[in-house]
């Protein structure tokens, strides 16, 4: 008896989408296989950073040096407050210049096409240019122009991207939420103004979300910052608590999957 093709669909959510180290560090350890990755924004990042073959404990170095002042670049605000080319260089130099379907495992780079409104992912070519795209949150990075598309943060469309790791032919899905509403923010400058935002239109789309995944994980970060990169270790503490809590029932539903007639 086969086991059923296992699929992460990595939400977004800023600095909080660190949590998803957590959580793959939680599956790793408790040999529950992972054959796909879709994500979207921090989750297109963490993905093809851990389909780029960097070891966890490296990942976890790099996530706790990730200062705001390493990767912002400011620029006069036209499209956005954020050039983003030298997040685009620190993401080259990390995945190695790889292609995305030269990653270890098949990852899916979810973006939204500003123009169209159109989600668009991408399976293939240079990673630094697509989660460049997919890590755009509008309005504070400048959007990535990739084939003539104009292209935006990937949670704009699709915040956890349970239907992409689908597609990709998953057969059981582990998706992760990191993008809650903090309804106790002090809103005190445009970038709050403007993610606070994106996190309330978001709401009602991801409960749907939760119907078509197997298992929903959701660690609780949203009282810390998605764009100050503080706190990461908490953060990164509560991917794996939250994701030892379903263990158990993880294992227990691949056990009993049966595949489809």
């Amino acid at each position: 008896m086969r086991r059923p093709k296992i699929g992460l669909a990595l939400g977004s959510g800023g600095a909080r989408g660190f949590a998803h180290l957590g959580v793959i560090k939680v599956l790793q350890e408790e040999g529950i296989p992972i054959d796909m990755i879709a994500g979207s924004s921090m989750g297109a990042l963490v993905g093809c950073f851990y389909g780029a073959g960097l070891d966890l404990n490296d990942l976890y170095k790099l996530s706790k040096a990730f200062k705001r002042k390493y990767f912002l670049d400011f620029t006069i605000p036209n499209m956005g407050f954020i050039a983003g080319k030298r997040v685009k260089e620190l993401i080259k130099i990390f995945t190695h210049g790889k292609m995305i379907e030269n990653l270890n495992i098949p990852v899916s780079v979810v973006t939204t096409d500003l123009k169209s409104g159109e989600k668009v992912v991408f399976t293939k070519g240079p990673i630094d240019d697509a989660v460049r795209a997919s890590i755009s949150i509008p309005g504070i990075f400048v959007p990535e122009k990739i084939n003539g598309r104009l292209l935006v943060d990937g949670g704009v469309v699709d915040r956890v991207p349970v239907s992409v790791v689908k597609e990709m032919g998953a057969e059981f899905i582990i998706a992760v939420d990191v993008s809650h509403v903090n309804t106790n923010l002090e809103i005190t400058s445009i970038f709050d103004v403007i993610i606070q935002s994106l996190d309330i239109l978001q709401m009602e789309l991801v409960r749907n979300r939760e119907i078509a995944s197997d298992i929903m994980i959701r660690p609780h970060v949203e009282m810390f910052s998605s764009q100050a990169f503080t706190n990461i270790e908490e953060i990164i503490k509560i991917g794996e608590e939250e994701t030892r809590k379903q263990v158990e029932k993880i294992k227990r539903m691949i056990k009993c999957w049966k595949e489809p007639l």
